[in-house]
Parts: C-alpha cells; structure tokens; sequence
C-alpha cells in the first residue's frame, strides 16, 4: 500500500489527537479491523426506537397518541439541546443568538403546526375510551418542557402572577417551585393539598428541577439577553427573533394544544376533568398564566393585552 501525502497527513493528525489523550495509535488503527460497517439502523438505533411504544388497550388510535407525544419529547430534548449552547457560551453575538432562537422556534413551529395529527388524526370515541386508561397520567408530567421554561426565562417570570410580589432572587428554589404557575393545575392554595398527577411528578422530578434551575439562574436565554451591550439588544433580526420564539411558545403553541384538548374534552359545552385532573381551561389558556419569558421585547400594551384577545 501506498502512503499518500494525505494519508500521511491525516496519520500524523490521529497520532496528535491520541497522543494528547494518552492514548496509543496503533490500538485505535488495529481496532478499526474488526468494526463492523456503519448502516443508518445501527446509527440511528431504528429497531429499539420503535420498540418503544407500548399499547394500553386494544384501541388502533392509542399508537397515534403514543407516538405523537414520544416525537414532542425528541423535540423537545432538541430544543434543549439548542438552549443549552447558548447558555454556556461565554461571548454571544447578535448573529449566533439569533440563529439559534430561530432555530428553536422552527421545532415550536413544528410542534403547533402538528396538532392537527391530534385533532383530525384520532377518533373521538376512540380517544375517550382509552384516555380513562391513562388516569392519572397527564401531558402535564413532562419534565422536558419544565426544563425548556427554566432555560428560557428568569424563574419570576414562571412564578404564578398572585404571589410575584413575595419572591426574589434571595428566595430559596424550593420555595419559589411551590408558587410555579403550573403549581394551580393540581394544589390548592388554601390548604396546601396537592394532586396525586403533581405529588407524583414532584417526586420524580423536584430535586433534578431544583438543580436544573440553579444551573441555569444566571445562563438562562433571558439572562443572557439583559447581559448583551445596548446596541446588540437593539439589533432588529435578534429581538424579532425573541418575540417570535416567547409568542409561539406561550400563545400559538399553547392555544393549539388548548383548542385540540377543547375538542376532546369539551363534551356539550362542559370541560371534562383532564386525566391528571387538573383544571386545564384555566391553567393552559394564555389570558390566565400570562406566561411571558421575555417582557423586555413587548411593549406595555402588548403586555396587558396578553391572551386576551382569543
């Protein structure tokens, strides 16, 4: 065999890269005789990908139901994914925050614009049958986009609008989980009893939370907005791209799931009890949570006109 220049070339590269780790070239290179051949199954795992689903019941709709939430949660990691490279670059321009909130935005607009598969994609009959198997599970439940809410905004921002008065950044994270907006989808303020759907998730999730939260206190997208020299927070293409990115998150994704679940579960003009049993009209319409992750980008008006108009 020939050594070519480039094959040279690249020998010498591997030997660097090796050499820094402490490792021994010839090993790897010996290694590489019996690596089997990449194929795309093996690569993106496509066997235990759709092994994955799991039917409760004999109903065919419940596959549509399965599936379609397990492709929200690989967007939604994605989302994260993204979130977590801007948070932990030291220097961002205009330029790269841009790019990567549009980004994000294009997985929302791919989430908002899927509902449709949930609305005409499922029987109703169908859905109301299996959906009793579920109880008390809820779409509620996923940590995921508890964590997309952390890494976007300052936690104020998350914390139900009754009592942001008597919160602060001096305020423990535990005590400031308490009083999350989605909180009221299963606690009553005035005795402190909380749901089975939210004892459930807090158990599994509220250490891993509060250390998530921690993390991204002073890294979040908004905080490293507020961090940016005036004249790159004034860049046009960066703040349409904050607007775009806080609205279709916290309107249009929110009011599409909210008019699918209304169809479902709005049985001759009565909301039927949400298998969590949360009270979802109030807690996911965005005229009652006012969720908002950058207020710095919205004028005042289109601050107090949040969710109303739908």
């Amino acid at each position: 065999m020939k050594i070519t220049p480039e094959t040279q070339k690249l020998l010498e590269q591997l030997d660097t890269k090796y050499n820094a780790i402490g490792q021994d070239l010839d090993t790897h290179l010996e290694g590489l005789l019996y690596g089997k051949p990449m194929t795309y199954w093996d690569y993106i795992q496509t066997d235990a990908l759709l092994n994955l689903q799991t039917q409760r019941t004999t109903l065919p709709d419940e596959m549509v139901f399965i599936m379609y939430h397990q492709i929200n949660e690989l967007l939604f990691k994605m989302i994260l994914w993204e979130i977590g490279q801007v948070a932990h670059t030291k220097k961002i321009t205009a330029s790269f925050f841009s790019t990567k909130l549009m980004r994000i935005s294009r997985y929302f607009d791919m989430l908002t614009s899927s509902f449709t598969i949930m609305g005409e994609g499922m029987e109703v009959e169908q859905y109301m049958k299996f959906r009793t198997t579920l109880t008390p599970a809820s779409g509620f439940q996923s940590a995921q986009y508890r964590k997309i809410e952390f890494a976007s905004t300052d936690l104020i921002n998350l914390i139900d609008a009754r009592f942001r008065d008597t919160i602060d950044r001096n305020t423990p994270f535990e005590h400031a989980l308490e009083h999350l907006y989605w909180q009221a989808a299963g606690k009553d303020y005035k005795t402190g009893k909380k749901s089975y759907l939210l004892k459930a998730f807090e158990e599994k999730y509220k250490n891993e939370f509060i250390t998530f939260a921690e993390e991204y206190n002073t890294i979040n997208l908004y905080a490293k907005f507020k961090e940016l020299p005036q004249e790159v927070k004034e860049d046009p293409k960066l703040r349409n791209a904050m607007r775009h990115y806080d609205y279709t998150v916290n309107f249009t994704w929110v009011m599409s799931h909210y008019n699918t679940a209304n169809k479902y579960l709005n049985m001759n003009n009565k909301a039927v009890e949400a298998t969590g049993g949360s009270e979802w009209t109030k807690y996911m319409h965005p005229k009652y949570q006012r969720r908002i992750f950058f207020p710095e980008v919205w004028t005042e008006q289109e601050l107090k006109d949040w969710g109303k108009n739908v």
